[in-house]
């Protein structure tokens, strides 16, 4: 059954969590007691109260914990303990974020906070400093520890380790809230695998749908980590970024039934999104001469593979014809650019069944 945005319960963002907790670590510090709940404000105007699951005073700080809750979403971070540990910072100061336990630092360039820095976005940042903030408009001085228990262990479930986040999680979110299977993290993050990659300079990325096709793209270029882009299924959210953020050669890879997908138009190749059109993958077979039995045959095939291996079995393979339908469908995207690019096709055990390119995009 397919999921609906409007029957999911929303979450809150490891951003909201923390800014709670600042807002009410820094009221006990400030001898206004601890605020529970504690209410903020998100990026858009809207108010929101947090319960508080623990907190604490002591003669040189304050203390909160908040636990997120990501709503509906298969988020690895829900459940998340989010303390923030504050503590009144040098005269001038303002407030300064440090990284706890189970929270990342930022190693390589590229990304919106610089290398040295601990891992918490700018819009976080932006909403703890004005939850800080008092009446009369002056940040105060004030330092800001965020750790989230269990978070490096958590992190090995994300994309922060070929990012360059080592050491835990991120403190992320730009709206404050978590919107369920909108996957705006899974897209931001290969967004910003594409800063990386472009900070450190690097001629040729790779987009892959999954860990099989990854891994048989990084061994036939010997591309490094930071080169590899965990692209899933949203090709689309990879090839328009890379179209106003260009590298001179992309390589898009996967298995046969995603880049049949691809070479059909869809830029989404999850399976909600839709099948693959098998009448038209009939049709491609006609057009490299496959005889009407066959086509009938790869017509009613009950999977993309199944087809293939019908197709492969009769001497006309469907490989090229694909890799030349994805490579035109990937090209269109980046017409204009200056990349070469190329499409990889590979079958279930990481065999390469086909390629097209590397060609320059042009249009």
């Amino acid at each position: 059954m397919e999921h609906t945005h409007t029957s999911l319960r929303r979450g809150w963002t490891t951003g909201s969590c923390a800014t709670a907790a600042a807002k009410a670590a820094w009221a006990a510090l400030c001898g206004q007691g601890f605020p529970d709940p504690v209410t903020i404000t998100l990026p858009a105007g809207q108010s929101v109260a947090f319960a508080l699951a623990a907190h604490g005073l002591g003669p040189d700080g304050a203390w909160a914990e908040v636990v997120k809750d990501a709503g509906d979403d298969p988020d690895v971070t829900h459940g998340a303990h989010v303390r923030v540990d504050v503590r009144r910072g040098a005269s001038g100061s303002g407030v300064v974020f440090r990284a706890g336990p189970g929270v990342g630092t930022v190693t390589l360039p590229g990304l919106p906070i610089p290398p040295g820095e601990p891992a918490i976005n700018p819009v976080p940042r932006r909403m703890i400093r004005t939850a800080l903030t008092g009446a009369d408009g002056h940040e105060p001085d004030a330092e800001v520890i965020i750790s989230i228990a269990g978070g490096e262990e958590m992190a090995r479930h994300t994309l922060n380790g070929r990012l360059g986040i080592v050491g835990g999680l991120s403190i992320l979110g730009t709206t404050g809230i978590v919107v369920p299977f909108s996957c705006a993290a899974w897209i931001d993050s290969i967004h910003r695998g594409v800063d990386v990659a472009r900070a450190l300079g690097l001629p040729h990325v790779a987009g892959c749908t999954g860990d099989v096709s990854e891994r048989a793209t990084r061994a036939l270029y010997d591309l490094p980590e930071e080169a590899m882009l965990e692209m899933g299924d949203f090709a689309g959210g990879l090839l328009k970024y890379l179209r106003r953020h260009p590298v001179a050669r992309v390589t898009i890879g996967g298995g046969v039934a995603k880049m049949t997908k691809l070479a059909q138009g869809f830029l989404d190749l999850h399976s909600r999104r839709g099948q693959a059109d098998m009448g038209r993958l009939a049709a491609l077979a006609q057009g490299i001469g496959a005889p009407d039995a066959l086509t009938g045959a790869i017509a009613r095939a009950h999977s993309v593979a199944a087809a293939f291996a019908l197709a492969a079995e009769a001497g006309h393979p469907l490989g090229p014809a694909v890799a030349r339908g994805a490579w035109q469908t990937a090209g269109d995207v980046l017409a204009g650019t200056p990349c070469a690019l190329d499409v990889l096709l590979f079958d279930r055990a990481g065999t390469l069944v086909a390629r097209h390119g590397p060609h320059p995009v042009t249009g």
